[in-house]
């Protein structure tokens, strides 16, 4: 298999379980009638750690990118390879991302199939759309941007930090459960004001899938937001791969 279309498929897969776990896990506290209803904020922030490690074990062959910021921020901090064989390139970089977004969009539309009943039974629809796509707690566009930078750039730090003692190809220079821990840590601490999307992908694709989809009583998929969980990852991916290459070398 050309290793291009083996990174493809592996950014695809491992994306897809990403997403279908982690928006079944926000499904499974936000809906009506599920049995996890009301869970809080805790098991969203366990579940979609899980949902980190899932797509790290089965993406390991690509480096488990499953993120346009992780792919930007492996960019800017100087790497010549994503993955032994995967020089960095317009090309592989366009490989990355679009292979995220599919993914993206086959989970969200996965775990709409298996809360179809449930999103029917809901009646309120921002927690139709908290499944899919993050939204802010206090909207201040600003503010939110800010948060979003942030926490995307202590993720994409912390992996790049870990790739210094071994492979820097992405989320699985960590190891599964390390990025899972990770990712845990990011959502209790920094997510409370816009739900911490620090994935264009994750956002951006599942918004797509709730605009598409048959769901009674939906509600709009709030497009006047959605640029905030695409930008704000994208500039902190790509600051905290710079900010590798001056700030690791002196504190590592």
């Amino acid at each position: 298999m050309d290793t291009l279309t083996g990174v493809f498929i592996s950014e695809v897969v491992g994306t897809a379980v990403l997403i279908l776990l982690g928006c079944g896990v926000v499904a499974n506290i936000a809906l009506a009638k599920t049995k996890g209803n009301a869970g809080g904020f805790l098991l969203v922030n366990i579940g979609w750690g899980m949902a980190v490690f899932a797509g790290v074990i089965v993406a390991y062959q690509s480096g488990a990118h499953l993120n346009p910021a992780v792919t930007i921020g492996i960019v800017t901090s100087g790497a010549t390879e994503f993955v032994p064989g995967v020089p960095v390139s317009p090309l592989a970089i366009l490989t990355y991302i679009t292979a995220q977004m599919i993914g993206a969009i086959i989970g969200a539309t996965l775990a709409w199939v298996i809360y179809r009943q449930h999103f029917n039974a809901e009646t309120d629809p921002a927690s139709k759309l908290a499944v899919f796509s993050t939204g802010p707690a206090i909207r201040s566009y600003g503010t939110n941007l800010v948060t979003e930078i942030i926490a995307t750039f202590i993720l994409v730090f912390v992996v790049l930090g870990f790739g210094r003692n071994g492979d820097a190809s992405g989320l699985a220079a960590l190891g599964a459960l390390p990025v899972a821990l990770l990712v845990i840590g990011i959502g209790a601490s920094l997510g409370g004001p816009t739900g911490y999307a620090i994935n264009p992908a994750r956002d951006l694709g599942p918004r797509i899938v709730h605009a598409l989809v048959p769901i009674r009583g939906k509600g709009t998929s709030d497009w006047s937001y959605a640029w905030i969980p695409v930008v704000g990852p994208v500039i902190g991916g790509a600051l905290a791969g710079w900010a590798s290459t001056v700030l690791l070398p002196v504190i590592g």
